[in-house]
């Protein structure tokens, strides 16, 4: 769509060193680290306050760090701003529209001021509005669009010079549960096409299933950085087996504390013959329970691993401190 700006090889996405900023006393970032692939859908995860916008506006040169230094595909932020830019689309989590426009206008404007020729501003607009499914909407009014369809167009707007990467301030804000789907669904088609995104939500049940990796950031500090599937394995204490038994209980748990991984061993409060086994070490195995169990004659009548999601890691391992 426009002349790419040309990036080194083999350096991520985003990579950021010692990255900080204040506001006065007010630590809004603490050195933090963070890369990003080329590719991944990044999940940003943190409270209100924690840091999120600050690190997306810093990246998106809006923002110039206190201290430590931030690159987006291999061209620093504050040396080379222009650069960056023409990388990038960035979506705060509110944006101005101009509502007594129409759809084609809105889009043809700044595909304007991104220096897009008008001989090809007009696929490019029809091109963007095709991938946010707003094609039907050319000709409308921004003002008479829903919420979800602003949010849609707002995309569109960021997608007009073809970016490389997308910095997407908590995009589903204020969106009922069809129109977040809906822009999920645009995300995840974005980065079949090759982009890498960025997204801060406070859905965190949504990341779980979109993202491919996340961080989660709290009061300014990095608390985990990694493969969404891996999140649970480094901030959970080990793997939690829920055990039921026809008979035995009390020998069973002994049995299970004999477990060389086992950490914890604990009755399920009100559930009959039922009990919970936690297991440490990098890779924990289920099935050394059942084989210690039944190897005794304990007959079992259920065993599963419990499964944890996101927003309960987050939960655990955050304490929901702002600055």
């Amino acid at each position: 769509m426009n002349n790419p700006v040309a990036t080194p090889p083999a350096v991520p996405a985003v990579r950021t060193e010692g990255l900080s900023r204040a506001y006065g006393a007010m630590n809004a970032l603490s050195a933090l680290d963070l890369t990003v692939n080329r590719g991944d859908l990044f999940g940003f995860i943190g409270s209100n306050g924690a840091g999120k916008t600050t690190t997306l506006r810093i990246l998106a040169t809006f923002l110039t760090p206190s201290a430590g230094r931030a690159f987006v595909l291999g061209h620093d932020v504050v040396a080379q701003v222009n650069d960056v830019r023409r990388l990038i689309g960035y979506m705060p989590d509110f944006f101005g529209v101009y509502k007594e426009m129409e759809v084609t206008e809105y889009l043809d404007f700044f595909g304007a001021c991104y220096r897009i020729s008008s001989a090809k501003r007009e696929r490019t607009v029809s091109d963007v509005l095709e991938l946010v499914g707003l094609s039907e909407k050319k000709g409308a009014l921004i003002g008479a669009l829903s919420r979800g369809m602003q949010q849609r167009l707002g995309l569109a707007r960021v997608l007009i010079h073809d970016p490389q990467l997308l910095l997407l301030d908590e995009p589903a804000s204020g969106l009922d549960p069809r129109a977040r789907i809906e822009v999920m669904a645009i995300l995840q088609e974005l980065q079949r096409m090759g982009k890498t995104i960025i997204i801060s939500s406070h859905i965190l049940s949504e990341l779980q299933n979109l993202c491919n990796r996340v961080a989660i950031i709290e009061r300014g500090k990095l608390i985990y950085t990694g493969p969404t599937q891996g999140i649970r394995g480094q901030l959970e204490n080990g793997v939690g087996v829920r055990v039921a038994v026809a008979d035995g209980l009390d020998r069973a748990m002994e049995l299970c504390r004999s477990l060389p991984e086992a950490i914890e061993v604990t009755p399920q409060p009100d559930v009959e013959g039922v009990f919970v086994v936690r297991l440490g070490g990098e890779t924990p195995d289920i099935s050394a329970v059942s084989s210690k169990l039944v190897g005794a004659g304990i007959r079992l009548t259920g065993l599963r691993e419990i499964e944890v999601g996101l927003e309960e890691v987050f939960m655990k391992v955050t304490r929901g401190e702002t600055q």
